[in-house]
């Protein structure tokens, strides 16, 4: 068991291209967001296992030698068990979660308890902990929050637990683990991911894990060589929306008019493919005709993606203000609302920058300068911290 104090943290995602149409066997690119989930890891001897989410007002603490006592055989420690509608009852049980339980600090509790007591099972005595974890994402957003929150916890409890290594060395301010530790890390993550959504895909907490690109079809998930980092404008419009809706609206849409949504998804998967080969010729020397390609993509999506019918007016207000800027945007994950991403190209001026955000700020929104095709989890030095990381502690 480690003793000294862990920093990890692990980035959100957006869908490039391929919403909807990865639905129906197109390729779908997801990319690791700069908005990235902090965890503050503190081993201590006071008997108690502290969790604290301050963005949603959560602080739960459990007595250990309790834990200890518990018939925990149900998780099998050790072994990434699946998490069962019937073990997560249990687990429910174990928490002593309130009925009147808000079902967001539910499911954060539940995916923590699973991942602490099947990672740390092993020890000879379960590990007095206190752990904090914050987040730059917004909760709900359709920017994979509750993957990084996974990711994090799995990456910290691995490596208290000494499972895996840390990898930071004398004099690092940051670090990333091996590929082989890596892919334990998101396997666990999808196990805590399947506490908290029940059958994910798996692409979130595999973006979180590796950062960069990685491309989406039919089950299988692979990175992109060499990624450019692309600076962009998140923005979220903060219109609900409900995902499930969506998805059988495009369904229904495409058999109804067979013939005309059909090769609607085929050409999206046409952009996706042609996003992948440009992202992958630009390495780390982008030229400006690339860009132009990559914002004559975004435009080509957006009008395919309102033809499917996800649009919504929010979303085309955001379109209208960053066009008159000469910007281009499209929406990003489900839509319906929720969020859309807006590409910023190299020797754009920050007063332009800064003007395009006020102008969405003034429509309600909320709006973020960040960029894609971050690092995927990380080990920060609780000693050598950059500037990020101490505001984030700061602000607890």
């Amino acid at each position: 068991m480690l003793s000294e104090v862990l920093l990890v943290s692990a980035p959100g995602k957006v869908i490039l291209h391929g919403e909807h149409a990865v639905v129906h066997g197109k390729v779908a690119l997801a990319v690791a967001l700069n908005l990235r989930t902090f965890l503050r890891l503190q081993p201590h001897s006071n008997g108690k296992v502290d969790l604290s989410l301050p963005n949603i007002g959560i602080k739960w603490a459990w007595d250990v030698a309790r834990l200890q006592l518990l018939d925990t055989s149900f998780l099998e420690q050790g072994d990434a068990t699946t998490p069962t509608p019937e073990l997560v009852e249990k687990l429910k049980e174990v928490a002593g979660l309130p009925d009147d339980c808000a079902v967001t600090e539910s499911l954060a509790v539940l995916a923590f308890l699973y991942l602490y007591l099947s990672i740390c099972g092993k020890q000879r005595a379960l590990p007095s902990l206190d752990i904090v974890v914050w987040s730059e994402l917004p909760h709900g957003a359709g920017l994979g929050s509750s993957a990084a929150y996974s990711v994090c916890l799995a990456a910290a409890l691995l490596t208290v637990c000494e499972e895996i290594p840390n990898p930071l060395k004398d004099g690092d301010r940051v670090n990333r683990w091996t590929k082989e530790d890596l892919e334990l890390i998101n396997k666990w993550a999808f196990q805590g991911e399947r506490v908290i959504h029940g059958n994910p895909s798996g692409v979130d907490n595999a973006v979180s894990t590796w950062g960069g690109a990685l491309r989406y079809q039919q089950g299988k998930i692979s990175s992109l060589k060499r990624p450019p980092a692309l600076q962009i404008l998140l923005t979220n419009t903060k219109v609900p929306r409900n995902t499930r809706t969506l998805v059988a609206g495009v369904r229904n849409r495409l058999l109804k008019f067979p013939e005309i949504v059909a090769p609607l998804l085929t050409s999206i998967d046409a952009i996706s493919l042609e996003c992948e080969r440009v992202l992958g010729e630009m390495g780390e020397a982008p030229a400006p005709e690339q860009y132009l390609v990559l914002e004559e993509l975004i435009d080509m999506n957006q009008h395919h993606l309102n033809a499917l019918g996800v649009g919504h007016t929010s979303l085309d207000q955001l379109c209208q203000v960053t066009r008159a800027r000469g910007l281009h945007s499209k929406l990003t994950g489900a839509g319906g609302g929720g969020c859309g991403i807006t590409l910023l190209k190299p020797g754009l001026e920050q007063p332009e920058v800064e003007a395009t955000k006020q102008a969405l700020t003034s429509c309600g929104f909320d709006c973020w300068e960040t960029s894609i095709g971050a690092p995927g989890v990380s080990i920060h030095s609780a000693t050598s911290l950059d500037s990020r990381v101490q505001q984030a502690l700061d602000g607890l």
